[in-house]
């Protein structure tokens, strides 16, 4: 392998970077009053330690986590579809997490926690192994540009990490409308132990599960957008 195809292959190890860069655009006043006043209730500080899950929800019922939730809508429709999970989301998004908050608030949904920090620190630091049931990473960044698919976030590092903090059984379920980004997932997610590809020829599910179709998604797939989903389970 050549030293310019070694930078550009998904399997090959890399010095963590972020995926994301934090961008706040504006919030509204509504968002700015659900920061403030309902953090308190929804809202979970990353720190250094674990988190006791059971005791974060006061129950314990399955938990799922999502990672960069954008404006909150998939999370939300899953929490009020399955009161008897617990979901905890994260994003940096600082409106996002200002509107989900509004509207978890307006639907009285109780199984729903946020985070707004750094995923993979959280994965690291916060979440325990071998504590979650599911794993959803819907439309993350694709960073299409050859320079900066370092940026990505599905890394060989990261879905090591996935294998880790699931149960036994537990599901990571992505979805993309890239596909050159789909088949770079594919392509890791396959080569990662612990990890059994759902798909009985080891290639993208057929179906999108639980995943709550969005608008952007919509739009896409009526101007002829193809979405890949990759379901893993942890074995």
């Amino acid at each position: 392998m050549s030293e310019d195809q070694s930078a550009n292959s998904p399997l090959v190890p890399r010095r963590t970077i972020r995926s994301f860069v934090r961008r706040e655009g504006r919030m509204t006043p509504s968002q700015e009053r659900a920061l403030e006043e309902l953090w308190p209730r929804y809202g979970v500080e990353a720190g250094e330690g674990a988190l006791d899950l059971a005791a974060l929800f006061a129950s314990t019922n399955p938990v799922y986590l999502e990672i960069g939730f954008g404006m909150g809508d998939s999370l939300l429709a899953l929490a009020r579809r399955y009161p008897e999970r617990n979901y905890l989301g994260i994003e940096v998004h600082r409106p996002g997490v200002g509107r989900l908050l509004n509207l978890a608030a307006q639907h009285g949904v109780q199984n729903l926690r946020v985070m707004s920090a750094d995923a993979v620190e959280v994965l690291t630091k916060n979440i325990p192994g071998d504590a979650l049931d599911g794993i959803y990473l819907f439309f993350p960044d694709p960073w299409h540009k050859k320079r900066h698919h370092k940026r990505r976030i599905v890394q060989p590092a990261f879905t090591h990490l996935i294998a880790r903090k699931l149960k036994h059984g537990g599901v990571f379920h992505m979805a993309t409308d890239w596909e050159h980004y789909a088949h770079w997932s594919l392509e890791i997610l396959n080569h990662t132990p612990g990890l059994k590809n759902l798909a009985p020829d080891d290639g993208f599910a057929s179906n999108q599960g639980d995943r709550p179709p969005t608008k952007f998604e919509r739009r896409g797939l009526k101007l002829g957008h193809g979405v890949w989903d990759l379901m893993f389970s942890r074995v």
